[in-house]
């Protein structure tokens, strides 16, 4: 994989995070999030309409509402649970840190909702990643006064609404273009934001330039930068590359975070994201493409089992859905 390409993808991916507190400075979760997705919204269902239009076709109306749940549970539940976590005072390293352990977390899961194997290798990593988001988010407890205890579950319902995302996408039988997921997913998202923020009398947004930079900040590294670059990377490298990636999120953001905005990096701090890099090791380690090649965007996640028998030297898994397709509408 090119390597710059690589550290495009985890800068723009981490910028994510680092706009969510950029914009916190200046409004609420909702009105940051309902002006990044409006103008978002209208550019790309005027795409749709234009320049995409052979890409809808073929699509029957129970697939278009099922990426909206996708998109509601990967992309505006996830979204809005991560910048309320920041606007909470949770640093913006923590946050990255609970949401990069999802591929481990929906790979150990493949096991007792889906009746796939999963390799102790599996288990360990997933074992070594909670303790390395434990161990980080205690440091940041410690070290941030005034931030309430319970403020540190909000990321992990996004977590895990990105898990519910994942399987809900991995049953689907019909492939849908990234041009579509996007849309209908930005459409959710900006529907849900707009109710949310009108509902709490937020939706005009502030007169101050800081607003407008977050947002274009946002747009423009978020969402086009760290979307675009995901499905380029997946489709060249196959989603196991993605995946791993993800986890230099939660240290890149962490430096980043802690380097723009003083945020707490400590020695606990940098043992906990230590520990959230070995788990991706102990997974990976001895895990092969499916078919002894390269894998494409149907391939293993990181954490994910692996499919095909003759390469684990176990037995193969079970055919039917999977969890381990690349998660839908990447959310940052």
């Amino acid at each position: 994989m090119n390597v710059l390409l690589s550290a495009a993808f985890v800068l723009c991916w981490s910028s994510g995070f680092i706009g969510a507190k950029l914009g916190a400075g200046s409004a609420s979760a909702v009105t940051v999030l309902m002006w990044r997705f409006l103008p978002l919204t209208v550019v790309l269902i005027a795409v749709a309409l234009t320049v995409t239009r052979a890409a809808w076709r073929g699509l029957a109306a129970r697939d278009v509402a099922r990426q909206a749940v996708i998109g509601a549970l990967s992309q505006s539940g996830y979204l809005l649970t991560v910048y309320y976590a920041i606007q909470l005072g949770v640093s913006t390293g923590t946050t990255a840190l609970i949401d990069g352990v999802q591929p481990l977390v929906a790979g150990a899961l493949a096991g007792p909702l889906l009746h796939q194997y999963v390799s102790r290798g599996q288990w360990l990593g997933l074992g070594l990643g909670a303790a390395g988001v434990a161990v980080v988010t205690l440091a940041d407890a410690a070290a941030a006064g005034g931030v309430a205890p319970w403020a540190y579950a909000v990321p992990f319902a996004g977590m895990l609404s990105l898990v519910a995302a994942t399987f809900l996408e991995g049953r689907s039988r019909t492939r849908v273009a990234p041009s579509v997921s996007l849309t209908v997913h930005c459409a959710t998202s900006t529907v849900v934001f707009t109710a949310l923020a009108v509902g709490t009398g937020s939706a005009v947004p502030p007169a101050e330039a800081s607003f407008w930079g977050a947002i274009a900040w946002l747009v423009a590294l978020s969402t086009f930068g760290g979307y675009g670059l995901y499905w380029l990377i997946l489709r060249r490298s196959g989603v196991t590359a993605v995946n791993t990636l993800m986890f230099l999120m939660a240290p890149v953001t962490a430096v980043w975070g802690a380097l723009m905005f003083g945020e707490p990096f400590g020695p606990r701090t940098a043992f906990g994201l230590a520990l959230g890099l070995a788990a991706v090791v102990v997974v990976r380690r001895g895990q092969r493409p499916y078919g002894g090649g390269r894998e494409g965007p149907r391939g293993a996640v990181s954490g994910g089992p692996v499919r095909s028998g003759r390469a684990t030297g176990r037995r193969p898994l079970p055919a039917g859905p999977r969890p381990d397709r690349p998660r839908a509408a990447p959310p940052s």
